[in-house]
């Protein structure tokens, strides 16, 4: 287990003994989960969506007559909303950390809902001409600014409720996108089997979306029925006591200028390998010519992946300590996903897309599970939200939110369909780097 003896922050992050962390779970336990992660996972939903269905989008509102400039600019798009996310980052993290974190995450998903909404209904570029890319910009960047917000509440709201159980806790952060990709790509297997193209075109990619808009009233019910944080509450009432104004912004950039860099470098190898798994149907599809359901069938395994192995990565960082993980998991993925997709290349098949799918998977698990729970225990709680997001957030907006395009940029013009590859291991190597500083800092 790594020491916290010299961390600044929460002494009870470390493990105990499962008698012990089961008499530590916060009431309640299952619904604080719920309503913590089901903003992230409708967030999530609703952007695995668009990937998935980047085709179909680029050629309803990015016509160009050439199918790889439409695709680019539909994943330039795509990438063109995470610009909004530090945005969105500063100002529901600072909300977050001055007001609450039950207020955030009710604004955050309000806002997520219009976007959704906004894509649902868009009339199309033959319809309505220009307006339709413009209309589908602007979804994706009030979408890009409530999700900015939405990780670093929904975390800190998951990690301050159950202190001792931080990793198994706000692991659920990773299952929930997890169960969402199984969704997704379940909606993406069963449309594709079942539509015609030309259906897919006029009506059934909305489906997805159609959705998404129904899980949003049950998301905000559920969050409008939780209580605020202990642990926040008591940091409110420590500061008033002590007479001491909140100013989480000049905090995070006075005192942890560090600790936001070392969180940005750590997030990169847990965005850039989310992001691979959202891109992963297109590459099948583009690169591979395997059938659309093929690739969306074969991406369900690495949902149930998440889903299943989040919680028990999380629960063993609780016990075993997190960078020890996260630095396993990065030095593998770094070492063998160039063979691994060299060896899909010259296997274009469903099984070895599948094959593919889970070792993705397993590597994403066991980097991200622990991640959450590291990030907030790099902050105090008076900052935490403020800061978390950002790191989150900047290193998303660079490293993730552009993957798919930089992905599908770096195929056409090197040619090369190894080149998902080269980027996973830049991001393991940024990732290496950071977690090292982190583990000698003892910033945890």
């Amino acid at each position: 287990m790594e020491s916290t003896v010299n961390s600044p922050f929460d002494a009870s992050a470390a493990s105990t003994s499962s008698t012990q962390d089961a008499a530590n779970a916060p009431p309640g336990g299952w619904r604080i989960i719920a309503a913590a992660t089901i903003g992230n996972a409708l967030e999530w939903f609703d952007l695995v969506v668009y990937g998935f269905f980047a085709v179909t989008i680029a050629k309803l509102f990015f016509p160009t007559g050439d199918d790889t400039v439409s695709l680019l600019l539909t994943l330039g798009t795509f990438g063109v909303s995470f610009f909004m996310r530090p945005l969105g980052a500063l100002v529901l993290g600072v909300y977050a950390d001055k007001v609450g974190r039950k207020a955030a995450l009710m604004f955050s998903i309000a806002l997520m809902t219009i976007g959704t909404l906004m894509i649902a209904a868009m009339p199309t570029y033959e319809a309505i001409g220009l307006w339709a890319p413009a209309g589908i910009v602007l979804a994706r960047m009030i979408q890009g600014f409530s999700a900015g917000g939405e990780f670093g509440s929904a975390t800190a709201f998951l990690a301050e409720y159950a202190p001792k159980r931080r990793g198994f806790y706000a692991s659920w952060q990773g299952a929930s996108q997890g169960m969402t990709t199984l969704l997704a790509a379940a909606f993406g297997a069963v449309l594709n089997n079942q539509l015609s193209p030309e259906q897919m075109q006029s009506w059934g990619w909305r489906i997805p979306f159609i959705f998404g808009l129904l899980i949003a009233p049950v998301a905000y019910y559920i969050r409008k029925h939780v209580d605020e944080t202990p642990e926040f509450l008591a940091a409110k009432a420590e500061m008033r006591t002590r007479a001491v104004h909140s100013a989480p912004l000049a905090e995070t950039f006075a005192n942890q200028k560090e600790r936001l860099l070392l969180v940005i470098g750590a997030v990169v190898l847990g965005t850039v390998s989310s992001y691979l798994i959202l891109y992963m149907p297109t590459f099948a599809v583009k690169q591979l010519g395997l059938p659309a359901s093929t690739a969306f069938t074969a991406i369900i395994a690495t949902g149930v992946v998440q889903t299943v192995f989040n919680p028990i990565v999380g629960h063993l960082s609780d016990k075993w300590g997190r960078t020890g993980l996260m630095l396993t998991a990065a030095v593998l993925f770094g070492v063998l996903v160039y063979p691994v997709f060299h060896w899909l290349s010259a296997n274009p098949s469903f099984y070895a897309m599948l094959a593919v799918q889970i070792f993705i998977g397993l590597m994403a698990v066991v980097y991200f599970g622990p991640l959450p729970a590291l990030l907030t225990e790099m902050f105090p709680t008076q900052a935490r939200t403020t800061g978390m997001s950002l790191g989150y957030n900047i290193a998303v907006t660079i490293f993730g939110g552009f993957a798919p395009f930089i992905i599908a940029w770096l195929i056409s013009a090197t040619g090369n369909v190894l080149a998902p590859s080269f980027y996973v291991m830049g991001a393991a190597v940024i990732s290496i780097v950071a977690l090292l500083r982190i583990r000698r800092l003892k910033m945890y």
